[in-house]
């Protein structure tokens, strides 16, 4: 019965190998606050640059992230964030671009 006292956590999503990541969890941390903010200024017209630039670097960190990490649990949350950025990327690209208005 001691099997019944243990968690059974290989078939969670958010399973973790028991190891700390920190470059990798501040790469999730990172891509899901540029994300977050790059699709809800994408959709305001004049806040073009700050979605599109937010999304820019927000595709560039998850991709990375997506490259080093280890968990499921990282996976999740880069994949989550990388949607979001290229949304707002895109909804940034679509309003002005990276350079709108500057020049």
């Amino acid at each position: 019965m001691a099997q019944a006292l243990r968690p059974n956590t290989a078939g969670s999503l958010f399973a973790t190998d028991g190891k700390p990541h920190p470059l990798q969890d501040t790469l999730v941390v990172v891509t899901l606050v540029l994300g977050v903010t790059a699709f809800i200024t994408g959709f305001f017209d004049g806040l073009h640059l700050l979605a599109s630039w937010a999304g820019l670097v927000g595709i560039l960190t998850g991709a990375y992230g997506q490259w080093i990490s280890e968990t499921t649990r990282e996976r999740f949350g880069l994949i989550l964030g990388l949607g979001a950025s290229g949304v707002g990327f895109f909804l940034g690209m679509a309003n002005g671009g990276l350079f709108g208005g500057l020049f």
